[in-house]
């Protein structure tokens, strides 16, 4: 298995704009044999939500956004990323973050689970 965190900066005037990336993005996931484990965007927090190690925690960014995908294998991602370069919906959004500039960056991890 090969799991893929990104964690995205956005443009906040352009929220709308990368929630329509997003959306594709997970079908684009799954049409080529991944599973997609969601787009999260920043939200409020509960009220009088304290941190559970004091001193150790801190509010993180408000602009930002992550996403969490697996492919059963290395060689499926590869696939993944030769099919994604000539597919319409790919082109489409990539189109999209340029135009609206959505979001301003990202960092990509790969990581394991631990314990399973």
């Amino acid at each position: 298995m090969i799991t893929c965190f990104i964690r995205y900066t956005l443009n906040p005037e352009k929220l709308e704009d990368f929630e329509t990336y997003a959306k594709v993005w997970m079908r684009l996931i799954e049409k080529f044999g991944g599973t997609h484990h969601g787009y999260f965007v920043a939200g409020e927090a509960p009220p009088g939500a304290p941190f559970s190690f004091p001193g150790l925690g801190e509010e993180g960014p408000a602009d930002i956004a992550l996403a969490l995908f697996s492919f059963p294998s290395v060689e499926v991602y590869e696939a993944y990323r030769e099919g994604v370069k000539d597919d319409p919906e790919c082109l489409a959004m990539t189109r999209l973050r340029a135009e609206t500039n959505c979001f301003i960056k990202y960092e990509r991890t790969f990581m394991r689970a631990v314990g399973r």
